[in-house]
């Protein structure tokens, strides 16, 4: 699963509890995040990972005053930190958008996921490139480190890319313009098994109401390519939050973006979310 949690904005306390709910409904066994609100005393993933019996990993607070933005990953395993990196600009120089990458200690051995967030500006194109030519520099690295090639697990990414499906930066993260990592593409999960449009960024959204953005989809579940058949193949795709739920009698928008739900194959062809 993964999911922007829009931070503190808006009534962030009734807000939590329908993001919890949402996520305990869903049981999902990895959860990538985004926006997730770091205090000095507190960590939005704490408070999670307690309430829903899950281990959690996050990028290290950058605080400006007492407040900070991570991108995190909750998982029913326990999960090893491996990287957390600064992501570049288009110009090379490093920007404040992360990433954080963990092995997710499964039955089937470490599997490797990446959390993160890119540039949201719709004239940064060339910057959401320049970041998703890094994150696939990553899972390269960390599969060539780990000392296979197609045979390992593949690295799954849970990311609000700011992107829809047919930019330059998503076409070349899919393999259909050239790949920025020789040997590395990523597979789209919602365009393989998701069914319709698979919008989260919806002005039907109160929180999302007055923005000057279209409907998009900008949040993906996507899964390395080359892998070993069938392992990591998506199953099935949907989203969540995409309406309101109900929280103490009221309704609440959990955050301003859908959720994206997949099911994946593992390598006994049981059913990982």
């Amino acid at each position: 699963m993964t999911w922007n949690l829009w931070w503190q904005f808006g009534d962030h306390r009734r807000r939590e509890e329908a993001i919890c709910q949402v996520i305990a409904e869903q049981d999902p066994d990895v959860v990538f995040l985004q926006e997730v609100w770091v205090r000095r005393d507190s960590h939005q993933c704490e408070i999670l990972a307690e309430r829903l019996g899950m281990h959690w990993v996050a990028n290290d607070p950058v605080f400006w005053k007492d407040a900070a933005f991570a991108n995190a990953i909750l998982s029913r395993w326990p999960l090893e930190r491996i990287l957390d990196e600064r992501l570049p600009g288009a110009d090379g120089t490093l920007s404040h958008r992360r990433m954080v990458m963990a092995e997710v200690q499964t039955p089937w051995g470490p599997w490797p996921a990446v959390s993160t967030h890119l540039e949201h500006r719709f004239d940064h194109s060339a910057t959401r490139s320049a970041q998703i030519a890094a994150v696939l520099t990553a899972v390269a690295a960390h599969r060539a480190g780990a000392g296979g090639a197609t045979e390992d697990l593949p690295a799954v990414v849970g990311a609000d890319l700011n992107a829809v499906p047919d930019s330059d930066e998503i076409r070349m993260m899919t393999g259909r313009s050239p790949a920025p990592v020789p040997g590395i593409v990523m597979s789209d999960v919602w365009e393989q098994v998701g069914d319709g449009s698979g919008l989260t960024w919806r002005r039907e959204n109160p929180h999302a109401a007055i923005s000057a953005w279209p409907d998009r989809r900008i949040d993906y579940l996507l899964v390395a390519w080359p892998r070993p058949k069938p392992v990591g193949n998506p199953i099935s795709a949907h989203l969540v939050a995409d309406g309101a739920v109900t929280i103490g009698g009221e309704e609440v928008w959990a955050s301003d973006h859908a959720g994206v739900v997949a099911d994946l194959i593992t390598p006994d062809e049981l059913i990982a979310d």
